[in-house]
This record gives structure tokens, C-alpha cells and sequence, in this order.
């Protein structure tokens, strides 16, 4: 049987204060940040509370960390 994804912690969660500013995290890292679910995320973006994510791919977006840290409250 395979781990539920929620029981376990991404590594970039783990040390994203380590992370430099020109790293990329995916959706469930900003989600565990922010405490929110990844349509709550989503609506941050359109919203304008969250930067938008960069296309590394035909199906991958991930955020910047700078712009992450940049966004969010100390």
C-alpha cells in the first residue's frame, strides 16, 4: 500500500528557508505555507495576493521562491 501524499512533507517545505531566491517550489509547497488548499491558492493568484506561478513545461508551474518570500508576510 502506498503513503497518503499528505503524510508526507515535501523537501523543499522542510528547508525552504534554505532555498535560494532563484529556486522553484510546486503548488502543494505554497499550499502547506500559506495553510491552504490548492484552490485557495489559485484564487490568491487571480486575486493578485500571490505572484503567479512560472511555466517550466507543458504541465509544470512552479512558483519562485524570491517572489514567494517577496508576497508573504515575515
Amino acid at each position: 500500500m502506498s503513503k497518503a501524499k499528505s503524510s508526507a512533507l515535501h523537501p523543499a517545505l522542510t528547508n525552504f528557508d534554505e532555498l535560494p531566491d532563484s529556486a522553484y517550489v510546486p503548488i502543494c509547497v505554497v499550499a502547506a505555507l500559506r495553510g491552504s488548499s490548492h484552490a485557495t491558492i489559485w484564487r490568491q493568484v487571480r486575486d493578485g495576493r500571490l505572484p503567479a506561478p512560472h511555466k517550466l513545461g507543458m504541465r509544470s508551474s512552479r512558483w519562485n521562491v524570491g517572489e514567494l518570500r517577496a508576497a508573504m508576510p515575515a
